[in-house]
């Protein structure tokens, strides 16, 4: 059977590519799915979310009835769809549940997540090493901002026709093992992860799935010098930043959330209650949310 990612292949692009565009949702209230909470998803409801996330990648859940969030239930929610496999990252919590808030003091006051800034387009894990690639993420609203907070988010599935469409050269460019290079994170003049570099967009072996690294950052990022690979990165900032584009805007409520195989997002700004911090608890999977691989979207 053929595969809508090779280069190759344009029957298979072009019958996924329509599927793909047809099925895409206009809005964030299409991929919107009501459950009663987090330990209460009954089997239409999980049928649901799988079938928008094998549309595009994504699903926003509205907790109904019980919208108290704890690890124990977020760990059980996220197993409902074969995420099992934490990512233990410099900043994780030991539960695999990282509490997003404004930190003051401690290692994660560095970190724009744990900040009130703007938080740029990116995908998450994007300077992991392949063993700890990030596959889905998981993130819960438990209190919303007195401002701001909102979230944008992009399938990373329409971004790749974006680019393909316009040239193909540029998906070429873009897998090419040198594509981006991030960094060496150094704290106190101590190197605490090495320097990663690798392609944008790879092809999951198990799954044929599409995965994607990315980040908008200007600084601490290198990417290949050559013409397609700049082309592309500079074609792919001009649709995320797109007024009319593809990009999905929403501003989680307590109770809500987003689970995803990982797909492009970003954060605006936000102002806090004085007397109540916004805090959205994340979850970053190795596993890719199940029965979402590239032939079940097909």
């Amino acid at each position: 059977m053929g595969t809508p990612f090779d280069l190759d292949d344009e029957d298979s692009y072009g019958r996924w590519r329509a599927r793909k565009l047809a099925r895409y949702p206009k809005g964030p209230a299409e991929l919107t799915v009501p459950i009663a909470g987090l330990g209460a998803v009954g089997d239409r409801e999980r049928e649901a979310i799988l079938d928008r996330c094998r549309q595009a990648n994504m699903a926003i859940y509205s907790c109904r009835d019980d919208r108290k969030a704890d690890p124990q239930a977020l760990r059980a929610f996220a197993a409902e769809f074969g995420l099992r496999s934490f990512d233990r990252h410099l900043c994780a919590d030991d539960t695999g549940v990282t509490a997003l808030s404004v930190a003051e003091t401690g290692r994660r006051r560095g970190y724009v997540p744990y900040s009130d800034q703007r938080l740029s387009w990116h995908t998450d894990g994007y300077y992991n090493d392949e063993a700890k690639r990030i596959r889905a993420v998981v993130l819960h609203c438990a209190r919303d901002a007195a401002a701001g907070g909102e979230n944008a988010l992009l399938d990373h599935e329409i971004a790749y026709i974006h680019l393909r469409d316009a040239d193909p050269n540029f998906i070429e460019a873009l897998m090419h093992p040198e594509a981006m290079t991030i960094p060496a994170n150094r704290e106190g003049g101590e190197e605490i992860r090495p320097a990663r570099v690798g392609p944008v967009f790879t092809i999951d072996p198990a799954t044929g799935a599409l995965h994607m690294r990315f980040s908008a950052r200007k600084r601490n990022i290198v990417w290949r010098d050559d013409a397609a690979t700049r082309a592309a990165v500079a074609l792919l900032n001009e649709l995320l930043s797109a007024p009319d584009g593809p990009v999905i805007r929403c501003r989680l409520a307590p109770g809500q959330g987003i689970i995803s195989n990982n797909v492009l997002h970003n954060r605006s700004a936000f102002q806090d209650d004085p007397m109540e911090r916004r805090l959205v608890y994340r979850m970053r999977f190795l596993d890719r949310i199940a029965g979402t691989g590239a032939q079940a979207a097909t």
